[in-house]
């Protein structure tokens, strides 16, 4: 066979084979709705109400991808995940996203065929013990039990606290939030600990919250934010500009309750957002348009669901925009 022809059949197959195109957004739009990856159950972030309704922050980052994709935000299928089923329902195709208050890490981020998106909030390790144990900093923790759960950052970062700090301690693992709470409010452990966000929601599960308190140590980094699998760089490009997009209506001041006023501004930055080519993503040009309308600025989902105007009435502390003193930043779009 011709060298030449020989050449180009390898090129033809390389870029051609299946597995080097994967479509997450043709599939999504064929099946008519997103599959996204949730926790069991976790105030404030994803929790099933009575009607089987999903609310939450993460719920509503799912959301916005749907409305950004499909125009229409309501088109998502929640799977109910667990800390040890997350990352195999995600890789093995089973859900098309997964937002489920996960750290991004070296490990995940390069070892397992998954692509973090973006980070949506800011978080870090603490503890919650009992306040009758009249223990004010987590130097003072030595040799009391633990509840965690399985399969997180929370174990790893545990062992190197309480070794740096030369402390001993029993831990009892779970593998759901609630399952964790359940053996704390028995008695099982003295303490929880957990990424602070989930602290906070664990708290207000207690039949007298009050009985609770949470150090103010943080012991961890853990940015959290949804994850992809990276054989798909169109679909980890929509994810992420879509929470982009939500974090520069944001700062330009644009949500859901004034969008419609401002479609027409005369400010270039809100034109440019809100006419905002999907082209290249394989989206329309008014998927901006839709995200904000129908599901919110990155504001819209972190005070309705975790900030001030929900019952966690978590600071925004780090997830502040950067022009407020936090870490959140977008890239600009034009």
């Amino acid at each position: 066979m011709n060298k030449h022809v020989l050449s180009f059949l390898l090129i033809t197959i390389l870029f051609i084979h299946p597995a080097s195109f994967a479509n997450t957004l043709s599939d999504v739009k064929k099946s008519g709705f997103l599959r996204c990856g949730v926790s069991t159950g976790l105030t404030g972030f994803s929790k099933a109400g009575e009607k089987g309704n999903w609310k939450g922050f993460d719920v509503d980052i799912c959301h916005a991808v749907a409305a950004a994709t499909m125009g229409d935000a309501k088109k998502v299928k929640f799977y109910p995940l667990s800390a040890k089923e997350r990352f195999t329902a995600l890789q093995s195709g089973e859900i098309d996203i997964l937002s489920r208050n996960t750290t991004w890490t070296f490990s995940r981020d390069t070892g397992m065929g998954l692509n973090f998106a973006a980070i949506s909030y800011y978080d870090g390790q603490g503890f919650m013990l009992r306040k009758n144990l009249e223990i004010n900093s987590a130097k003072g923790l030595n040799g009391l039990t633990v509840c965690l759960k399985q399969g997180t950052t929370s174990e790893l970062n545990l062992i190197d606290f309480f070794k740096k700090n030369n402390m001993k301690y029993k831990a009892i693992s779970f593998d759901t939030s609630a399952q964790i709470i359940k053996g704390f409010a028995a008695g099982r452990c003295d303490m929880v600990t957990s990424d602070r966000s989930q602290l906070y929601a664990m708290r207000l599960t207690l039949s007298n919250p009050d009985t609770a308190t949470i150090l103010p140590e943080v012991i961890s980094k853990e940015p959290l934010g949804p994850v992809v699998r990276d054989d798909d760089n169109n679909w980890f490009n929509i994810v992420k500009w879509t929470i982009f997009a939500m974090l520069n209506a944001e700062e330009l001041g644009v949500n859901r309750e004034n969008i419609k006023a401002l479609k027409n501004s005369p400010e270039p930055a809100i034109q440019r957002l809100l006419n905002a080519s999907g082209e290249k993503l394989g989206l329309g040009n008014n998927w901006t348009y839709n995200i904000i309308s129908q599901v919110g600025n990155y504001a819209d989902i972190f005070e309705g669901n975790i900030g001030n105007r929900s019952p966690l009435k978590i600071e925004r502390g780090f997830n502040a925009l950067w022009s407020n003193g936090g870490l959140q930043y977008a890239p600009p779009i034009r």
